[in-house]
């Protein structure tokens, strides 16, 4: 993933997830809804928005590798 120069906002990155939820894993997805009632560094929904930007056009390969960085995330914030 390429470098932005873009600061991304909580509503960025909700609507970035509403756009991508069919393809992310199931079990993911209530970890999202933790995720969108906090609030959180703008590096980390920087980070985040480019997990799941193209995550539909991603391989399975990429997914699997976002998935993880996903996982890590959610479970620790």
């Amino acid at each position: 993933m390429s470098e932005c120069k873009l600061n991304h906002t909580h509503e960025d990155v909700k609507n970035k997830y509403v756009s991508v939820s069919a393809f992310l894993p199931e079990d993911m997805k209530p970890l999202f809804d933790q995720f969108f009632s906090g609030e959180h560094t703008q590096d980390l929904l920087n980070d985040v928005f480019h997990l799941l930007k193209k995550y539909d056009l991603a391989s399975e390969e990429e997914k699997s590798a976002r998935n993880r960085r996903l996982y890590l995330v959610l479970r620790n914030v």
